[in-house]
């Protein structure tokens, strides 16, 4: 989603090394929002004010890293991601538990460089949002090759068939006119993989909050 737009498809191709090593980039990606989502207010804003630092070198024709803008829809991609996630393979939020996610994300936005009067003010909004900007966007050319780098990386012969499920999850999760744009394969039986493992996860799900709360109990 987030290289659908041009000008971050632009800004990670001139920039980034992440396809010499995929998983590494994954890595600091991934202990940098940790840090800011879970981590003390101290380390949240100390790790904002690196990733904040390493965007301002990201500038070429036409974007710069720290736009704003740039930073909303980058952001805007991860929240839709996470709450697709959590209603297809765990349970749809509530509106309130909907509402209260998004209003926490914008803090994090925030600290990650987009002013609170430039975000959506609530999670209505912010889907009208999400859905403007998709039916806006046209995948261009690096976009698709960058997405070739990131949908079928370089692996172990007995890691390619999880990366092969992922691919297809994740061409499943993109709304359709971007899962068309990149030309992502997609058909009844893709279709049908995808709605038998968010049963399977929903069911595993289910059983473990039952066994939790047995288990709470028990020991209470």
């Amino acid at each position: 989603m987030q290289l659908a737009h041009p000008m971050v498809a632009r800004g990670v191709a001139e920039h980034s090394g992440f396809r010499a090593d995929p998983f590494a980039r994954l890595r600091r990606t991934l202990d940098a929002s940790y840090r800011i989502v879970f981590g003390t207010a101290d380390e949240a804003r100390r790790t904002a004010a690196g990733v904040r630092a390493v965007h301002e070198r990201v500038k070429g024709e036409g974007y710069e890293a720290n736009d704003p803008a740039l930073l909303l829809w980058v952001h805007a991609t991860l929240v839709d991601t996470a709450m697709r996630v959590h209603a297809r393979f765990l349970r749809p939020l509530s509106d309130v538990e909907a509402g209260e996610f998004y209003e926490q994300s914008m803090v994090v936005a925030e600290l990650l460089g987009v002013p609170m009067d430039v975000q959506p003010p609530d999670v209505a909004s912010f889907r009208a949002y999400v859905r403007a900007q998709v039916g806006g966007l046209v995948v261009g050319d690096d976009a698709r090759r960058l997405a070739k780098a990131v949908l079928r990386p370089r692996v172990p012969a007995p890691v390619e068939p999880a990366v092969i499920m992922v691919r297809n999850l994740t061409a499943g999760l993109l709304p359709p006119p971007l899962r068309a744009g990149y030309g992502l394969a997609w058909d009844p039986a893709r279709q049908l993989a995808l709605l038998s493992t968010s049963l399977a996860s929903r069911q595993a799900y289910a059983v473990l909050r039952t066994v939790r709360s047995t288990i709470g109990r028990a020991t209470g």
